[in-house]
């Protein structure tokens, strides 16, 4: 009986007390996750894209106020989740095609073409990428666009879009508080409150909040800091 019991100890250790996440447990030696809860939502006349601030490699938290939001172009930006090294090669990628194309055809990439890059790019080497990305932007055809790039590289058309391991934990509650035709003011609060509650429930998100409004005007970055969350142990 004790020897059953041992063996039992030995593989529950072994298999569920290792310190990693699901999410990070099948990163290589020495790679960072950006274990993390991305978002973005269009409105009329532009996107809202927000994220939280931590880096982790497997239980420690490597940066509270990673930048997970990156420029593809002048008005189209990447949320990126899953492995750093992964997303950040991928966006990488995608940034020179979408300059060079820029640069033959002497117009503004599309938001849809950019997400396509981004989709072969994630597709065709899905089986040794650990990445799951949004793409949201505004372009003269379609204003302002989200395409959801989950892990595998599909790529999906969105209302909103959210992602990473945070995403799970408020699902409820954005299907409750969405609606169609948003303003920019309206968007930009909903990224930050659902943000915030991925990051009190999710222990690979934390540290602050930063949000990019993109519009044909410009982009304007903002900063939510970890003592002014409208949710969670500073707003409780």
């Amino acid at each position: 009986m004790s020897r059953h019991y041992g063996q039992m100890q030995q593989y529950s250790s072994n298999n569920f007390h290792d310190g990693k996440s699901a999410e990070t447990r099948n990163l290589k030696r020495g790679e960072v996750s950006s274990g993390t809860t991305i978002m973005a939502i269009p409105f009329d006349g532009g996107v809202v894209l927000g994220a939280d601030g931590r880096t982790s490699t497997g239980t420690y938290v490597a940066n509270r106020v990673s930048d997970k939001i990156v420029a593809l172009h002048d008005r189209i930006w990447c949320c990126r989740s899953g492995s750093a090294a992964d997303t950040q090669a991928l966006t990488d990628y995608v940034k020179h095609y979408l300059s060079q194309l820029c640069v033959e055809t002497g117009r503004l990439p599309l938001v849809k073409v950019a997400a396509s890059l981004m989709r072969k790019l994630c597709y065709e080497n899905k089986d040794n990428l650990m990445a799951g990305v949004i793409v949201g932007g505004w372009d003269p055809v379609e204003n302002g666009s989200v395409y959801n790039i989950p892990l595998g590289g599909t790529m999906i058309k969105m209302p909103f879009a959210i992602g990473g391991s945070g995403s799970t934990y408020i699902y409820g509650l954005v299907d409750s508080k969405f609606k169609e035709g948003m303003n920019k003011e309206e968007a930009e609060t909903f990224v930050k409150e659902a943000i915030a509650h991925a990051m009190a429930r999710d222990g690979s998100s934390g540290g602050i909040i930063r949000t990019v409004v993109v519009t044909e005007d410009g982009n304007k970055r903002g900063y939510v800091s970890g003592n002014e969350l409208p949710y969670g142990p500073a707003g409780w």
